[in-house]
């Protein structure tokens, strides 16, 4: 009787080696693959409310939210809600009259944003469109992003954000300064807990790039324009 064990030879052991290998980069390569993904659907999402935004202005001389013809020359407009459908026009996207619930609808039933929203006193999916991570986008004139604000208009991202998603965003947008430029950190809550700003989605310390190792999962953004 035989009792002697056969090892691997090193062939063997090498073909292994590279299966594993090539497992482990399609892993890798996946995930990239995901991230990419998920930045430049966050990206699509800030260009187009921002040409929807501009594409408003440009046909109706008002801003969305803030128009007070909106009734009268945009189809569907619902008159129960939300100002009776029209803002104030004094040219400011605001909290007050919810015009920056608003705006949605009268981006989405002028054509020029994708969906249907109808404004109401509380936000939701029927009146708000969601960022790829579930939570609530807005558009409005406020200074609730970090660096030094000064109110103006914004598109922001929602929060529930990977860090390293936004960093992503920001280097491809703008500077990858989180306080800087026209792309940075905003605390808005999106319908969820609040992310937390200097040292935690971003670097306390200039030039205050974004965490993009230990990476922090409920951060935002806000677009400026």
């Amino acid at each position: 009787m035989n009792n002697k064990q056969r090892g691997f030879t090193l062939i063997e052991i090498a073909i292994v080696l590279v299966i594993i290998g090539l497992l482990l980069g399609g892993v890798l390569k996946g995930q990239e693959l995901i991230t990419s993904a998920r930045v430049r659907n966050l990206i699509q999402q800030q260009d187009g409310v921002k040409a929807a935004y501009f594409g408003f202005l440009d046909r109706y001389r008002a801003l969305p939210g803030d128009y007070t013809g909106a009734v009268q020359n945009i189809n569907g407009i619902a008159t129960a809600a939300c100002n009776g459908g029209n803002g104030n026009g004094n040219g400011q996207i605001e909290l007050a009259g919810n015009e920056f619930v608003l705006a949605w609808e009268h981006l989405s039933k002028s054509g020029f944003l994708t969906g249907a929203y109808t404004c109401a006193a509380a936000e939701g999916p029927t009146t708000t469109p969601n960022n790829p991570y579930g939570t609530r986008m807005q558009l409005i004139y406020d200074a609730v992003y970090d660096g030094a604000p000064t109110a103006r208009h914004n598109v922001k991202t929602g929060n529930q954000i990977p860090s390293d998603i936004l960093a992503e965003v920001d280097r491809k947008m703008d500077d990858g300064n989180a306080v800087g430029g026209t792309f940075r950190f905003s605390a808005y809550a999106g319908g969820g807990v609040a992310p937390t700003g200097s040292g935690s989605c971003y670097a306390t310390a200039a030039p205050n790039g974004w965490v993009s190792t230990n990476v922090v999962t409920n951060c935002g953004g806000a677009s400026l324009f």
